[in-house]
């Protein structure tokens, strides 16, 4: 779990926080979660037609948990997927989340990562 929290930290203006207490790990950009990490999970963004996709093809991907369903997938990271499949769904889930960020909000999350 631990070389998915590096990999969704070295993102670009990529900042953790902790809103709901101790747990779970929220990982932001331009202060909107592109990730929610617990121990044995990670939720991601997923566009809705994508989101289907991966739940169907694989064991491991369910409706976000506690977040939009439409949306949000939860993964459990339990070795059944590969971790390769894993951080592509976190780049699908930050690019989303950037591609929604105003101009301004990019330059502002850039600005805070230097």
């Amino acid at each position: 779990m631990q070389a998915i929290i590096d990999y969704c930290k070295r993102k670009k203006a990529a900042t953790e926080d902790y809103p709901f207490g101790p747990e779970p790990l929220v990982m932001k950009v331009g202060g909107k979660m592109f990730a929610l990490i617990s121990d044995s999970s990670i939720s991601l963004k997923c566009d809705p037609a994508i989101a289907e996709n991966l739940r169907e093809q694989h064991e491991a991907v369910k409706p976000g948990y506690h977040l939009n369903k439409k949306h949000w997938n939860t993964v459990l990271v339990d070795g059944t997927m590969d971790e390769g499949d894993i951080l592509a769904m976190i780049d699908h889930s930050y690019a989303l989340v950037v591609s929604k960020l105003s101009k301004a909000e990019r330059e502002q999350a850039e600005e805070a990562a230097k």
